[in-house]
C-alpha cells in the first residue's frame, strides 16, 4: 500500500533532509586520500545525533553503521571499515536520517584524488540520470515513465543499469511502497500522485549490469569488478511541481562534479 504524505508530513521530511544534507557536507570535507572509511562514518553519526536526529541505517536489519560506504566495484551497502582511501578510488556514500518521526535518504559518489576519465564520465552520467529521472517524476506520470527515462539516458551512453536494486517510497518507514526501478517501460506502473514521497537512486555500472552479494550478507558489487556509481535524492510529488527534499548543495561546495 502506498502511503501518501500530507503537507505537514512532507515538512517534517524536509527538516530531516536538511540535517542529512549538512551531514553529507561534513563528510565530504574529509573524503581524502588516506582517510579511513570508518572515520567518515563517525563524522556522520556524530553530526546527525548532535542535531537531534538518528542515523536511519544504523541497526536497520542489523546494519552496523550510519553510512553505507561502497568503494569502486561495490554498488551499495558496503560497510565502513579500516580501509584507507587511495588515489583513483571512487566511493558511494549513502546516508539516511530519522527526525521527528520521518526518514530522508540520499547518496553521492565521490572521486578520490585523480580518477580515470572513463570513470569520471560514469559518475557524471549517473548523476545526470538522477536529474533526468526527477524531471519525469511528475504528477500524472507513471513510475515506468521515470524508470524508462533513467534507463534510456544511461544505456544511450554505453553504461548498464543495476536491476536487482531499486529506489523506494519512504516516510515513517525507511522503505515503503512503491519500488522505484531504474529501468522500465513508459506508461507502466503506479501513477505518481500528489503526496507521494520517493527516493530515486540510479545505480549504474561501467561494465555489465550483473551484481553479486559478498559474504558479509550486505555488500553488493559488480560481477565483473568494474566500477559502479550511485546517486540519490528524496523527492515529493505535488500537482504543480516535484520538489527535491534532500540536497547535495553542501557536498558540491567541496566537490565540483
Amino acid at each position: 500500500m502506498i502511503l501518501y504524505k500530507t503537507e505537514e508530513e512532507i515538512q517534517l521530511i524536509r527538516e530531516s533532509a536538511d540535517i542529512l544534507g549538512r551531514a553529507h557536507g561534513e563528510v565530504a570535507k574529509q573524503v581524502k586520500i588516506g582517510v579511513k572509511t570508518k572515520d567518515l562514518d563517525k563524522i556522520a553519526d556524530d553530526f546527525i545525533r548532535d542535531h537531534g536526529g538518528v542515523p536511519s541505517f544504523k541497526g536497520y536489519n542489523g546494519f552496523p553503521s550510519a553510512l553505507c560506504i561502497s568503494e569502486n566495484e561495490q554498488v551499495v551497502h558496503g560497510f565502513p571499515s579500516e580501509y584507507e582511501l587511495k588515489d583513483g578510488d571512487i566511493i558511494s556514500i549513502d546516508c539516511g536520517v530519522f527526525y521527528k518521526g520521518f526518514h530522508s535518504d540520499s547518496a553521492y559518489t565521490y572521486p578520490v584524488g585523480e580518477i580515470s576519465p572513463e570513470t569520471m564520465s560514469l559518475l557524471k552520467a549517473t548523476k545526470e540520470s538522477l536529474y533526468i529521472g526527477i524531471e519525469n517524476a511528475k504528477f500524472g506520470n507513471r513510475m515506468g515513465d521515470l524508470s524508462y527515462s533513467i534507463q534510456k539516458y544511461v544505456e544511450d551512453r554505453g553504461y548498464t543499469v543495476v536491476r536487482e536494486l531499486v529506489g523506494h517510497g519512504l516516510g515513517r518507514n525507511l522503505h515503503e511502497s512503491p519500488e522505484v526501478p531504474n529501468y522500465g517501460k513508459r506508461g507502466r506502473g503506479p501513477k505518481l500522485n500528489e503526496g507521494l514521497v520517493i527516493a530515486i537512486e540510479p545505480m549504474v555500472n561501467l561494465g555489465t549490469r550483473d551484481v553479486v552479494q559478498e559474504d558479509d550478507g550486505w555488500t553488493i558489487r559488480t560481477k565483473d569488478r568494474m566500477p559502479s556509481a550511485h546517486y540519490e535524492h528524496t523527492v515529493a510529488i505535488f500537482k504543480d511541481r516535484t520538489e527535491i527534499l534532500t540536497t547535495h548543495k553542501y557536498i558540491e561546495e567541496v566537490f565540483k562534479i
